[in-house]
């Protein structure tokens, strides 16, 4: 049997490069997905249903979790995977951005969660959790330079997840956050062709390979890297695993980056 045979899953942001990836994943171990973005995904697989979604709205929210009612009567999986940056330090940064970076990678989050814990509740069984995983990054833990704002949201995003982590355990719902490094998806190439922190004037292959040299494995992650981690916190496999921000970074904030002087 599949990992995820017969689970119902809501994924945020799911028809982006991260979140198109779980998506897939998700539909070939046998879940049924629905992919709440605003971006299209016209070729999505056949277990997977796309819906127009803006995380930031709670009747968007109420929705979403109304029509999985209807359908499934229950959630097994909730993945907050909708996220956006900005390249900005605090003074650069306009009140306008500020607001609109925090409504949607720590707001939007909120609401998916407050929703769908009704219908998770439904899902828990004696034999079987269910797993909301958020997502962070290392830059929650560590920063980058240009990236006040987006660093100030994932920290939100760990201590939230902590929080929801004791608050709902003892219902069988386990919560958890993937905290990634540098993954290759459309934001990365954004940051590399951007004038904050991916500038410096260097040209993009150059870029690129300065990533890759700074990690100990010599690569950046792929979608999939990171789909596989989070299936394994949506199945059963890791029915002890709660409360924990699983950085997934290639070694990268493993080692001390002087040294490399």
């Amino acid at each position: 049997m599949s990992a995820l045979s017969g689970r119902i899953a809501f994924v945020t942001g799911g028809c982006g490069g991260i979140g198109r990836a779980i998506c897939t994943r998700f539909a070939r171990e046998g879940a049924q997905v629905v992919a709440a973005d605003l971006a299209p995904w016209p070729d999505a697989p056949e277990a997977v249903r796309v819906i127009a979604h803006d995380v930031t709205s709670e009747a968007a929210a109420v929705a979403a979790m109304e029509g999985i009612a209807r359908q499934w009567g229950r959630l097994d999986i909730l993945v907050n995977a909708a996220g956006i940056e900005i390249e900005k330090t605090v003074e650069e940064t306009t009140l306008e951005e500020w607001n609109r970076i925090f409504a949607i990678n720590v707001t939007g989050m909120f609401l998916s969660a407050k929703h769908a814990l009704p219908l998770m509740r439904k899902a828990v069984t004696a034999e079987r959790t269910a797993s909301i995983i958020n997502f962070g990054s290392y830059d929650g833990f560590i920063a980058d330079p240009g990236l006040a704002a987006y660093c100030a949201t994932k920290g939100a995003v760990h201590a939230l997840t902590r929080a929801m982590a004791c608050d709902h355990g003892p219902e069988g719902i386990r919560v958890n956050a993937i905290c990634p490094g540098y993954v290759d998806t459309p934001m990365l190439q954004s940051f590399f062709t951007g004038e904050g922190s991916g500038g410096g004037g260097k040209t993009i292959d150059q870029l690129q390979q300065a990533v890759r040299e700074v990690h100990p494995i010599r690569r950046y992650g792929t979608p999939e890297d990171v789909a596989n981690l989070v299936t394994w916190l949506a199945s059963d496999e890791a029915r002890y695993a709660s409360g924990q921000l699983w950085v997934l970074d290639g070694g990268l904030t493993a080692q001390v980056q002087q040294m490399r002087l």
